[in-house]
């Protein structure tokens, strides 16, 4: 399992795609994105054009540790914040939906890649919501980061190991 962190526009997703790419296809993209609006439906678009045949995608704004366990081979989660911020808009209970998720990760037959916003970087928010989703994607990725195999922080387009991978023999590389 790889999480891929990164700020907006930072090549996060575009370094997931290439991760899972690696792996023999068919590839699943569980894409967690809803278009409320015609700005949204353009970024879904961008993603969507931007991956060669091969892809299979399901939408899957809530239901992500449900996916994660029926998927069979390759898999892309895209994005872990915006699923965030659909549990919370729908007033559901983060922790247990953090656990679910975590224990659904761990069960993935085949290679894992979460990308997730790092949004915690900036200032602090000025409104209790706000402060809520920040805390709260800061406890997902800081859980998902202690059980994933490698960690990865874009910046500027350029992927930085966080948390390398083991190799065979034991070292971290």
């Amino acid at each position: 399992m790889t999480l891929v962190l990164g700020g907006a526009r930072s090549g996060k997703s575009a370094h997931a795609e290439r991760l899972i790419e690696a792996c023999p296809a068919p590839w699943l993209y569980l894409a967690t994105a809803q278009a409320w609006d015609d700005e949204m439906r353009a970024r879904i678009a961008e993603h969507r054009a931007r991956r060669p045949s091969g892809w299979q995608t399901l939408d899957v704004p809530t239901a992500l540790p449900e996916a994660i366990r029926a998927a069979t081979g390759p898999t892309l989660v895209d994005c872990l914040t915006l699923w965030l911020t659909n549990l919370l808009l729908a007033e559901a209970d983060l922790e247990a939906a953090t656990e679910a998720l975590a224990r659904a990760c761990a069960a993935a037959p085949g290679p894992l890649v979460l990308v997730g916003n790092e949004v915690g970087l900036g200032i602090v928010p000025d409104n209790a919501l706000a402060r809520r989703f920040r805390d709260a994607a800061g406890r997902l990725h800081q859980r998902l980061a202690a059980q994933a195999d490698r960690v990865v922080l874009t910046v500027a387009g350029l992927p930085l190991t966080v948390k390398p991978s083991p190799d065979p023999t034991g070292h971290r590389s």
